[in-house]
């Protein structure tokens, strides 16, 4: 059955998005090779990324909702696309299943914990100076 091309997503924000993921993919690619980790080990450059998107996400809502709602193309950008792409939990799966199970429960444990607080932290803390 053909999709109503009513349902489907501008070409503005397809492209947004499109561009911000490679950008996004490109910075995480970059990390990695440049701090590549052993595969039993603790994913340093991984978590890094995740941990650092989640809290760049948190800075990135509070200022796109309070400060610039009207930017239609600002969060497919910047949220989809650049730190959708830049973050990379399926990678962080890879290293759970790689690492030797006592680091594999440890990558796991820290990584959800560090990404939430993450998240959290950035919100709070432009919410904080935001209201100065």
């Amino acid at each position: 059955m053909p999709q109503d091309p009513a349902s489907r997503p501008p070409l503005p924000v397809l492209a947004a998005i499109s561009a911000g993921g490679v950008l996004g993919a490109l910075s995480r690619y970059g990390i990695g090779v440049a701090w590549p980790h052993d595969p039993r080990g603790f994913g340093w450059s991984t978590w890094i990324v995740n941990v650092s998107g989640c809290l760049l996400i948190g800075i990135l809502m509070v200022l796109v909702t309070r400060l610039r709602p009207e930017q239609r193309l600002v969060r497919p950008f910047w949220g989809v696309g650049v730190l959708g792409g830049y973050t990379t939990f399926s990678t962080a799966s890879v290293d759970v299943l790689r690492a030797a199970p006592g680091t594999a429960l440890l990558y796991l444990g820290v990584t959800l914990i560090g990404a939430l607080l993450a998240v959290w932290a950035g919100t709070a803390a432009t919410e904080a100076v935001l209201r100065r």
